[in-house]
């Protein structure tokens, strides 16, 4: 019999730059855009200058390029990339029902993965779209949240068979990467639960790497098991229960339901900053005069990052814990009208009138809201001041959310707003030129311009 994976792989060994409608083209450059501002955007945190260091001392044979210059071997520039395009939160997600994910975090394994068997941009564009597909769709019928699994559970699916479908491997070692990686990279929820840590934007980046190492060990005859899926004690048996999935009726077009962050925020709460924005603009609003501030919400935005089952979040120290506080991220819109890097500057994180306002939020969770999600993503805020006015805004999506895609153009301001610390004028021209013409080009003609990005702001 063929097994789950087999089939899987070959879904990816058959995929083709032809099988990609130019709408879904389009929306994969425009996340090849953003991912690369956000990564870039990411130069000098101090995680990211760490890990930097750790990669310059160990090495490795140069055949892929590190943002911002060097090169090491492909699963060590597949995790310092993903750890760029993750460190900010501000990359694109994918919403289920059950899970929600974010299929850039793969494009590091991919730019990799292409960049060391000099691929042309068409593959790129090819494997990156598989691993939209793979990690969307196994996130909407495998969700693993509610049983205590990280959203990279499934991530550790794409990011195998993307950096396979890079390395141009045959469906047999392809299936074996995607059988150990999926195997070996079951990663907690305690991830992203209580007090977070460093590794809450590492943990997928760590997949990317695993992901790639599974598909240069495949390449060398290394087997994984073969019924990772099916088996006794496999992926269905431990961890996600019955569900079904025919690859032999998936396309490539799923990143088209995909979503792109407008604020620097973890996803859920992207529609309910926009309603802070709009209560900033109303008649007699005065940041000094509020009293207090109520939010409904649906279930996995308050489940998440509102206080519910993964946690209080209200101790608010570090970037971790402030872009993952629903209460923080509503007072800060509140007080400063934005959410962008600079306001997850360590004295701006603990200054005492977004410490305090925050304690004012209460925010609860809505059955009509939840049930309208994740086709919608509801969020009512009232604002209260002290005299007793009360300054409403509802919401029910965003500029990026699915219904409402960013356009290249928007894509584009984004990525100017994050890289231009980091690159001149005529250089991030370049970028966005070929990013928009990369099924002409090779990836090499990307990476050479992304190795020429300062590592320090000017």
């Amino acid at each position: 019999m063929t097994t789950e994976v087999q089939r899987l792989a070959e879904f990816v060994d058959r995929a083709s730059f032809d099988d990609i409608s130019p709408e879904a083209v389009e929306q994969l450059k425009i996340r090849i855009l953003d991912t690369l501002g956000v990564a870039i955007g990411a130069l000098d945190a101090d995680t990211m200058v760490a890990i930097r260091d750790l990669i310059d001392e160990l090495g490795g044979t140069p055949t892929a390029t590190l943002i911002g210059g060097g090169k090491t071997s492909p699963e060590r520039a597949a995790f310092y990339n993903s750890g760029l395009s993750r460190y900010l939160d501000f990359m694109d997600s994918y919403l289920a029902k059950g899970e929600t994910n974010h299929p850039s975090d793969n494009f590091g394994a991919t730019l990799a993965a292409t960049e060391s068997v000099d691929a042309s941009g068409k593959e790129l564009i090819t494997a990156f779209a598989i691993a939209y597909q793979v990690h969307a769709r196994l996130s909407d019928v495998a969700p693993v949240r509610a049983k205590g699994f990280d959203h990279t559970v499934q991530g550790s699916y794409a990011a195998a068979a993307t950096a396979a479908k890079a390395l141009r491997l045959p469906v047999d070692q392809i299936a074996n990467a995607i059988a150990i990686s999926g195997t070996a990279n079951n990663a907690l929820r305690v991830t992203r639960t209580g007090n977070l840590s460093h590794w809450k934007g590492l943990a997928y980046p760590q997949v990317s790497k695993e992901g790639t190492f599974a598909a240069l060990l495949a390449s060398k005859g290394i087997t994984g098991p073969e019924e990772v899926f099916e088996g006794n004690k496999g992926f269905r048996d431990s961890i996600a229960g019955d569900f079904e999935l025919d690859w032999s009726k998936e396309n490539l077009e799923v990143v088209r339901k995909g979503i792109i962050k407008k604020h620097n925020a973890e996803i859920h709460s992207q529609s309910a900053l926009d309603a802070a924005q709009d209560i900033r603009k109303q008649p007699g609003f005065d940041p000094a005069k509020i009293d207090r501030v109520h939010l409904r919400t649906f279930d996995v935005a308050y489940s998440i990052i509102g206080g519910g089952e993964e946690g209080d979040k209200r101790s608010i120290r570090t970037k971790e814990e402030a872009d993952h506080s629903l209460p923080w991220m509503v007072a800060v819109v509140l007080l400063d009208g934005e959410l962008n890097p600079a306001q997850y500057a360590p004295e701006r994180i603990v200054a005492d009138d977004v410490q305090e306002l925050m304690r004012k939020v209460t925010i609860e969770p809505d059955d009509e809201f939840s049930a309208r999600f994740p086709d919608a993503m509801p969020a009512d805020l009232t604002v209260t001041l002290a005299d007793g006015t009360e300054l409403r805004s509802e919401k029910d999506s965003y500029e990026g959310f699915h219904t409402n895609p960013l356009t290249w153009e928007k894509a584009r301001t984004k990525f100017d707003a994050l890289t231009s610390p980091f690159a001149s004028q005529e250089l991030r021209d370049e970028i966005a030129d070929v990013v928009h013409k990369l099924d002409e080009l090779q990836v090499s003609e990307l990476t050479a311009l992304l190795a020429n990005v300062r590592r320090e702001r000017a």
